[in-house]
């Protein structure tokens, strides 16, 4: 190597060292100001001003903003592919079908899926849980059986089961939780339930209202040895997951989690409202019932009976939200465009400040559990002596969109020993200034309560 090869070769292997050095230094402070600001300008909902105020948008825990990418790739769908799916052999719907079966491959490859087969598209999180309930757990049941869920669940995936027991005489059964982490207790899980009885665990992987992210691989793992040592044939005990609150806080894999089923909604991951992802390994395919039948999902209509096509088609009767689908693949490509890393810090930050100043004001109460480790950007809390929709309203006039209730988790609410909550929910465009003003308009809104104008 001559000396000028060599020189040159220093000095790319020294700008080398200093890129990494500098992403390494990006993943630990997370976003830098540049990147935040392009995320921003992606968000057009971001720009506007409410009630004579810089909108500040916490309220992400319900629903996420859509960056003009989505909004794009939704309206060149209906200017320019718009047709149904499957069916025709014009070159629109040729388009349309590989538009949508693209989506598809693409929320396999985002969830760490084994194929696409594994995915089919529903209206959302709810209507995913009540296709497995539906479809693949109450046909197992028999009365004495057991489902089991937590405190913690979002009404979605709760509602389902009470009525799967209601028809099948099973018993719904509620996991216990650590009051210092709010995850569920191992230890006691494995002491004190009845294997032999339990067929299928139904719970969230991070909670809408703590925050708190529940260990799925530790569960996923106790749940199906448990089986296997109760009875030799028997199948395994099923884990059904809402990750209605993950997908958009953290990477999910679920071949690395072992679960049986996930779900959850595009318009919590920046895609629109009205789909949602059901992933349920192949090896249940073939026992899990269709729980809507009609047009597209099936294979030979006779006079009297019909046969299905091979899953997914045949849990998506009818023509599915195809624009919808499309646009949440968009979605997809758009957060994995940066770093996991990156964004969970930039996060973290966000929520430590977050939870710093509002423990710096008296008269509020955070309801989080005292150990908890991570909380995934939601807080949730109380003003002393101030109802919270009142508060919710009170920050509206700020020009802040936080949500206020129970946040369809009523018996979490009873476990908390409280009627309601206020929720601050983060996400990756929320910045440390909103923070900031989140704080002093909560100052404000608790001495307007205590002392009203004076």
């Amino acid at each position: 190597m001559n000396s000028e090869t060599q020189r040159q070769a220093q000095t790319l292997g020294q700008a080398k060292i200093q890129h990494q050095t500098q992403v390494a230094h990006n993943k630990a402070e997370g976003l830098q100001t540049a990147e935040l600001d392009t995320i921003r300008s992606a968000f057009p909902a971001l720009h506007q001003v409410v009630n004579d105020e810089p909108f500040i948008y916490f309220d992400n825990a319900a629903t996420t903003h859509k960056p003009q990418a989505v909004i794009d790739r939704l309206v060149k769908f209906y200017q320019q592919d718009n047709a149904n799916i499957h069916r025709g052999v014009h070159t629109l719907a040729q388009r349309a079908t590989d538009q949508y079966e693209t989506a598809r491959q693409t929320v396999a490859n985002f969830i760490g899926s084994q194929s696409a087969s594994e995915i089919s598209f529903t209206s959302g999180t709810t209507a995913a849980l009540n296709h497995l309930a539906r479809g693949l757990v109450e046909p197992q049941l028999k009365a004495g059986d057991q489902i089991m869920v937590t405190a913690l669940e979002h009404h979605s995936n709760l509602v389902p089961w009470q009525e799967v027991a209601k028809r099948t005489g099973a018993e719904l059964i509620y996991a216990p939780l650590d009051p210092l982490t709010g995850k569920v207790d191992l230890a006691r899980l494995a002491n004190e339930t009845d294997t032999r009885r339990l067929k299928a665990i139904a719970i969230q992987h991070v909670s809408n209202v703590l925050g708190v992210e529940q260990p799925i691989k530790a569960i996923t793992d106790w749940a199906h040895q448990q089986a296997r040592k109760s009875l030799p044939n028997q199948q395994d005990i099923l884990v059904i997951v809402d990750g209605a609150q993950a997908v958009a806080h953290l990477p999910v894999n679920v071949q690395a989690l072992g679960v049986d089923a996930y779900c959850f909604s595009g318009h919590k991951l920046y895609a629109p409202t009205g789909i949602g992802v059901c992933y349920l390994q192949a090896k249940h395919h073939d026992r899990t019932q269709p729980t809507q039948f009609g047009g597209e999902m099936i294979h030979l209509v006779g006079d009297y009976q019909s046969n299905y096509k091979q899953a997914p088609w045949k849990f998506e009767a009818g023509t599915p939200p195809i624009a919808q689908a499309i646009a949440l693949a968009e979605a997809i490509e758009f957060l994995t465009q940066f770093d996991w890393q990156t964004l969970q810090v930039h996060e973290k930050n966000l929520t430590h400040q977050l939870v710093q100043g509002l423990q710096s004001i008296s008269g509020i109460t955070l309801l989080h559990p005292p150990q908890q480790a991570d909380y995934h950007g939601i807080v949730s809390y109380n003003i002393e002596g101030v109802h919270p929709h009142d508060a919710a309203t009170g920050y509206d006039q700020e020009g802040i969109a936080i949500r206020a209730g129970h946040h369809c988790a009523q018996p979490l609410m009873r476990y908390l020993n409280v009627t309601a909550t206020l929720r601050a929910s983060l996400s990756l465009y929320n910045t440390q200034a909103e923070v900031e003003q989140f704080l002093q308009s909560t100052q404000a809104i608790k001495e307007f309560f205590a002392h009203g104008t004076q």
